[in-house]
């Protein structure tokens, strides 16, 4: 057992078992991050970070060649190498929404994680792990309990097939009347249907549920078809 090193052994699991936090986290809210990427991420970026050190101090040169090599070297390039995996869950959708950003943030996280691990930083490691979760669970409530209104508010993109063209200053009106604050309007003529769509970016209250919204909105006079996307 002299060639196992033990030590090397407890920050991989360490390592591991912060890493499952993070993954766990995203994989109850059904985020591309998941309990497997964020493990491998964790590990990874710990073993990375241990060869890294060990191997600078494994190879100290020669009394005739004296080779300096910096402990985090490879260590650093995996905070610019795991930008490659944020990327690929950065989503932009069809309503210049932009989603995954908070997954990509916590793939660089879960990397981060694995490096102050594999550094021997357990503490900082784990009192990040703390932190993160506080911020991504817990603080988006207490600030849409606490906070200013609007961040309290959600976006919502709704589009609305109304018959009548004299009708549609009246369903704004009425969207407006339901607390629906209008951001952006677009009217298209559909002439095939001989109707008229209304597009428009929308902030609701975060307590107000969609399918509420979408129960108003298809009670309004003149309104044939309704699609609402958050």
């Amino acid at each position: 057992m002299d060639w196992i090193d033990v030590e090397l052994l407890i920050k991989l699991c360490i390592s591991a078992a912060l890493g499952l936090i993070i993954g766990l986290e995203r994989e109850l809210k059904r985020k591309p991050l998941g309990l497997k990427t964020s493990l491998v991420i964790s590990i990874i970026s710990c073993l990375l970070t241990i060869v890294s050190i060990e191997s600078a101090y494994l190879f100290p040169g020669s009394d005739e060649v004296r080779i300096q090599m910096d402990p985090l070297r490879l260590a650093a390039q995996i905070v610019s190498g795991i930008g490659f995996l944020g990327a690929g869950v950065i989503l932009r959708r069809g309503n210049d929404h932009i989603s995954g950003l908070t997954t990509a943030a916590m793939i660089w996280g879960a990397a981060g994680i694995g490096i102050a691990v594999g550094a021997g930083f357990y503490v900082e490691a784990v009192a990040g792990v703390v932190l993160l979760i506080i911020s991504v669970e817990l603080l988006p409530l207490a600030i849409s309990k606490i906070g200013p209104k609007k961040l309290s508010k959600k976006d919502l993109l709704i589009k609305i097939t109304i018959k009548e063209r004299e009708s549609v200053e009246q369903v704004i009106s009425n969207l407006k009347k339901e607390k629906i604050h209008i951001a952006q309007t677009r009217i298209k003529d559909l002439r095939e249907q001989s109707a008229h769509l209304l597009e428009l970016k929308t902030r609701v209250n975060t307590k107000r549920s969609v399918t509420d919204i979408y129960y108003t909105i298809s009670d309004m006079k003149d309104v044939q078809e309704i699609e609402i996307i958050s």
